[in-house]
């Protein structure tokens, strides 16, 4: 394979992770070469060596008579990845209230706000912000290395639970909850105010995969 290859390569595998980041594509889609390569106005090589990353990476599994198909995450890996979201996020919220600075709570606060007027479409990345937000906060790199670790996973829950107004004022008021927390440097109730929120959303993405 050329420098070309590879640097073509290199933009497939970026391009392909955005669009699935972004839910253009979903799990259990199937990602033809020909597609995709057409997609992203590349040659099928480097979509070819995008694939094989995202399958290395354990986003993509190769099925017989089908090829590359995004993985969907069973009822127990679900379960699971909401038990090390809930450890993570509910050691961000206990150190936030240890760490954040008032410049960072108002910027959280500002995001929060914007969250709540913000229609299912645009709520999803507001949400994440929010999240990465409180990270950040934490001031702790390896909290935040962990964190990252769990973004592949997360593109495998499939579409957003902010589906509606009703959820939406629900995320709205639990994320205030947790704000109030660390703005207060309460860090027992920071802590309880993200685990609640966590284990709402699971009862969300399970009443989905339900369905």
């Amino acid at each position: 394979m050329t420098d070309r290859d590879m640097s073509q390569g290199e933009t497939a595998y970026a391009q392909l992770l955005a669009a699935i980041r972004r839910g253009e594509f979903g799990p259990g889609d199937r990602l033809r070469e020909t597609d995709v390569a057409e997609r992203l106005t590349l040659s099928r090589t480097p979509v070819r060596e995008a694939l094989r990353r995202l399958e290395a990476d354990g986003i993509v599994e190769h099925r017989p008579r089908l090829g590359a198909v995004i993985r969907q995450l069973s009822h127990t890996e679900l379960v699971e990845l909401y038990e090390m979201r809930t450890l993570l996020e509910r050691t961000a919220a206990e150190m936030a209230a240890k760490h954040a600075a008032p410049a960072e709570i108002e910027a959280l606060r500002d995001i929060n706000a914007s969250f709540a007027l913000s229609a299912p479409a645009e709520a999803a990345a507001l949400n994440q912000d929010f999240h990465r937000g409180i990270y950040h906060a934490t001031r702790n790199r390896f909290l935040l290395d962990a964190a990252r670790a769990l973004n592949n996973a997360l593109m495998l829950m499939g579409s957003t639970t902010l589906a509606d107004s009703d959820r939406i004022k629900v995320v709205t008021a639990q994320h205030d909850a947790i704000l109030d927390a660390v703005a207060a440097g309460d860090i027992a109730a920071a802590g309880m105010a993200a685990e609640a929120h966590l284990q709402t959303s699971l009862r969300y993405r399970l009443r989905t995969l339900a369905r």
